[in-house]
């Protein structure tokens, strides 16, 4: 097992990365203190509760933890403030009190959701991560908890930090392959903004990440972690460092909004994003060849690089400015200086932001 600590004074927590991890979940909910004499609610979905919810449950029972379920519909569009709603009418109902926990087993759509839910549930219970996916490697830590609104994503949300990350790699094997491949796209954006290394490393082992190798997975999720649990110590609140952590996001969220969070996968449109920041870089005099390895890198994950043509660029720009990046009629983006380093930028025209956008659709 591998273990990474997210140092925020009292309020730090470990990553556990391994497998066959969550036979023992009792056992790291009593790490995380959690009472045994308060409920725990488990926040799960369609696609995940059928295969490990029933097990999970069981071994938490066998161990004297009472135990609720709330299984929501797969998918983006859960989240939302009516099934934030529904998961507070669960709690309720199953009469969760200050010492009780949320457990989020899933995604990041889940894992969002249910942190959410844990840090507004009389002003905050504990919370622990259970991530199911690759893509979840980024979204479980750091304490960034949110559901959307229509008009943009992650609008309505809060910074709270689960008791504990718990990462069972088994639980990665039954991804579907466009899954992985849209999950590797955060873990090769860690590279981009830090490690040069680490970014060309993930090319060169492309093949092994997306066979689910668990050694080269297991590196790269730990690798991944690390750098994420970095930034995040040293700007939690995102006043300033953390924010590099949006590289691809601007656009990404916007191809997100504009597609109705269903053509792409969060991972997808990322890449999208990254294209773009790279195709920026150039226009504000970075090397071109910033363009070229990243794109490299993405195709060699199995990840777009291109916008259909019928994304409409207007479209695209609003939902951009209604983006928590869009700061006193400021467009904000983190663009690459070199593979391995990035800049954050507070104003940048929107003539070049769409001359990005016409560019993504060429060939697309």
């Amino acid at each position: 097992m591998r273990t990474i600590n997210v140092d925020l004074g009292d309020r730090s927590y470990p990553i556990h990365i391994g497998s066959g991890l969550l036979k023992d979940i009792a056992h790291y909910c009593a790490e995380a203190g959690f009472s045994e004499r308060s409920p725990l609610l488990v926040v799960s979905d369609t696609e995940v509760a059928p295969r490990y919810l029933p097990a999970l449950e069981e071994a938490l029972r066998s161990h004297g933890y009472t135990v609720v379920s709330h299984i929501m519909t797969a998918g983006e569009a859960s989240k939302s403030l009516a099934v934030y709603e529904e998961v507070m009418t669960t709690a309720i109902q199953a009469g969760l009190d200050r010492n009780s926990a949320v457990l989020a087993l899933g995604g990041g759509v889940v894992g969002d959701l249910a942190g959410f839910v844990a840090a507004t549930y009389m002003r905050g219970i504990g919370f622990l991560q259970i991530p199911t996916t690759i893509l979840a490697h980024d979204s479980s830590v750091g304490g960034k908890v949110a559901v959307n609104h229509p008009l943009a994503k992650n609008m309505i949300g809060a910074f709270y930090q689960p008791s504990m990350v718990l990462y069972d790699l088994d639980t990665l094997r039954t991804l579907p392959a466009r899954q992985v491949s849209s999950g590797l796209a955060e873990v090769v954006k860690h590279g981009l903004l830090v490690d040069k290394e680490f970014a060309y490393w993930c090319r060169d082992h492309a093949e092994e990440l997306l066979e689910l190798n668990v050694e080269a997975l297991g590196y790269a999720l730990e690798r991944g972690c690390a750098i994420k649990a970095d930034v995040v110590a040293n700007d939690e609140r995102e006043h300033g460092l953390r924010a590099i952590l949006n590289l691809g996001h601007t656009i990404g969220h916007a191809i997100e909004a504009v597609g109705g969070y269903g053509v792409f996968l969060h991972g997808e449109a990322i890449a999208i994003g990254m294209a773009g920041s790279a195709l920026l870089a150039a226009k504000l005099g970075r090397d071109t060849s910033i363009y070229e390895d990243t794109v490299s890198m993405l195709t060699a994950l199995s990840l777009p690089v291109r916008l259909p043509s019928e994304y409409d660029e207007d479209e695209l720009m609003d939902a951009m400015m209604h983006d928590k990046k869009f700061k006193e009629g400021k467009m904000t983006f983190i663009v690459p200086d070199s593979i391995g380093s990035v800049s954050i930028v507070n104003d940048v025209q929107e003539s070049l932001v769409r001359e990005v956008l016409a560019e993504l659709k060429k060939e697309g």
